[in-house]
């Protein structure tokens, strides 16, 4: 369930305050939320690298290899049909998840590239940094991040003080990952890229 009157609210209210709190207001209650609560709220881990360019480069030079449905390396930056299936999902899942992204998936951008790079060969990421981060963009005006975390906000919404959310509405069916969805995803992925898919012996 999710607050969508409260949750609209919030974004249209939201901003950043010079001490890198996200604040806002929901019902003439004031909202702040720190990278701390937030970290704590989702048992984030907040260890690992904060930035995506520090990791190591033997393993970008790996996963561009690893990654390529093709002999030949990818590039950091390079459309989704050049990698195998596997990461392409992975890159979608992230795409949408974390990085919340609206309409195409089909580039890979460098961020995206190297957190997969991280989550491939096991390097630690202070998701909490990053994730916050993203927060940070959705309620940044006039940053082009698409609005996102619904259930998280309103999970955070539900926790502060005095705060009257109103009603609960059941979230959108079509948001919801199930076994035909999936299905359907990897299907046209796998189009995508042309790759034969050849049933075992």
């Amino acid at each position: 369930m999710f607050k969508e009157a409260a949750l609209t609210e919030f974004f249209a209210n939201s901003s950043v305050r010079e001490d890198g709190l996200v604040v806002s207001t929901v019902n003439g209650v004031t909202v702040e939320i720190s990278e701390e609560v937030f970290a704590a709220m989702f048992e984030l881990p907040v260890e690992g690298l904060t930035d995506l360019s520090e990791v190591p480069k033997n393993l970008v030079f790996d996963a561009r290899s690893l990654f390529s449905v093709s002999k030949e390396q990818v590039s950091i930056s390079c459309l989704k049909k050049a990698m195998k299936i596997q990461y392409r999902l992975l890159h979608d899942i992230l795409a949408k998840t974390i990085y919340v992204k609206a309409g195409s998936f089909d580039s890979v951008t460098r961020d995206r590239f190297m957190l997969m790079t991280a989550i491939t060969f096991d390097v630690k990421i202070n998701l909490s940094s990053l994730l916050f981060g993203v927060l940070r963009e959705m309620v940044t005006p006039g940053s082009r991040q698409a609005k996102g975390y619904a259930i998280q906000i309103c999970v955070l919404l539900r926790n502060v003080p005095g705060l009257e959310l109103g009603e609960s509405k059941a979230f959108p069916i079509h948001r919801v990952l199930n076994e035909k969805t999936v299905h359907r995803y990897v299907v046209i992925n796998d189009k995508l890229g042309g790759e034969e898919v050849v049933d075992a012996p």
